[in-house]
């Protein structure tokens, strides 16, 4: 089976930028479909970014512009890259992988943004 492990996240500044991976390790994953999803202290889990098996990219409204989502499937990474960081975008980021049989969840990064 897939197991998931994300990395990247940190403590940073309003308006700084971090860049967060998602790697893949296991049974070899033939373009999955992706997502990042997150939740906030108090908050649901929402979806943050997801790119489908066709390629199909989508954004929340609440970040897009801010964010870019990409995958490198020779290296069985997704990355998640965030700019100008909000205090709002303070949470547990999660990659998520859909297979044509399992969905495969990581353990989170903690993403903190500083006032």
């Amino acid at each position: 089976q897939v197991q998931l492990v994300e990395s990247g996240g940190a403590f940073v500044q309003a308006g700084g930028s971090l860049r967060l991976s998602c790697l893949a390790s296991g049974r070899t994953i033939s373009i999955p479909a992706i997502g990042w999803y997150r939740q906030a202290p108090g908050a649901q889990r929402e979806s943050v970014a997801t790119i489908s098996r066709a390629g199909n990219i989508n954004y929340a409204d609440s970040v897009k512009g801010r964010v870019t989502i990409s995958r490198d499937n020779a290296k069985n990474t997704a990355y998640l890259q965030m700019n100008s960081l909000k205090p709002e975008d303070t949470a547990v980021y999660y990659c998520n992988y859909l297979t044509l049989t399992q969905t495969y969840w990581g353990q989170g990064t903690q993403v903190t943004v500083s006032s």
